[in-house]
């Protein structure tokens, strides 16, 4: 049985990949900013919840005790984009704390997870983490940054866990349905303009996600490391 840990993972796509994990038998531990949220969760699920804020190097530091002692599973998907909960930023200071916001919550919060976590991963671990379609130039600001350094840290990851057979990889979605991303903003016009840049002409789901994600962790992905795979049903071509 498997030991996995999924950040984010009481609701959306997070929910979905523990779900994913539960069923093929392995045993998960979900975590997230929102204890209760998170409870009821793993309630549903029937999983293991460890509440703490990924991007919180004290809170990672307070909650690695309570993580399983072997990982060989972690998936980032902690994250979001923080813009979404700010007005727009009106001086320099506000510019800053936009931009250190979605660097946190999408950045930091995987490379503190990972590290604290990274004595626990041994031979044939996997880390896949959740980037984003707009990494790739489509216009969001801080939020695409972040997602494009996270990539780009992966490779260093990918090298790092190398040695002992370890991998590491990005699954990047793009538009994905039933989730809160949008925060409940997201127009039938959104979705319809949005699906008309796909070349199978629906937007995703978090099942696509966990699927990429399970697949990854799967022996048949041992050679595969130091990858982006784009689930956007062709919106953004990764070649």
């Amino acid at each position: 049985m498997r030991e996995v840990v999924v950040t984010g993972g009481g609701t959306g796509i997070g929910y979905a990949i523990a779900d994913a994990f539960i069923s093929l038998g392995d045993h998960v531990t979900i975590t997230g900013r929102r204890e209760h949220v998170l409870k009821e969760a793993a309630g549903r699920l029937g999983c293991a919840a460890v509440p703490f804020n990924a991007a919180s190097p004290v809170a990672v530091q307070e909650a690695v005790t309570s993580l399983p002692e072997r990982v060989d599973v972690l998936v980032n998907n902690a994250g979001g984009n923080t813009n979404l909960d700010r007005q727009e930023p009106g001086d320099l200071m506000e510019v800053a704390e936009s931009w250190w916001a979605n660097l946190n919550a999408n950045l930091l919060s995987a490379v503190l997870v990972t590290t604290a976590l990274l004595p626990r991963i041994g031979k044939g671990g996997r880390v896949v983490s959740i980037g984003s379609i707009a990494a790739r130039g489509t216009g969001s600001g801080s939020y695409g940054a972040a997602k494009a350094a996270l990539e780009s840290w992966t490779a260093d990851l990918a090298a790092q866990l190398g040695p002992k057979g370890a991998t590491a990889n990005v699954v990047a979605p793009g538009l994905v349905v039933d989730t809160e991303f949008f925060r409940g903003r997201l127009t039938d016009e959104g979705i319809r303009a949005r699906v008309e840049n796909t070349r199978n002409g629906r937007p995703g789901t978090p099942a696509d996600v966990a699927d990429t994600v399970i697949f990854l962790a799967s022996r048949g992905a041992r050679h595969l490391t130091g990858q982006v795979l784009h689930v956007n049903g062709g919106a953004y071509l990764g070649r």
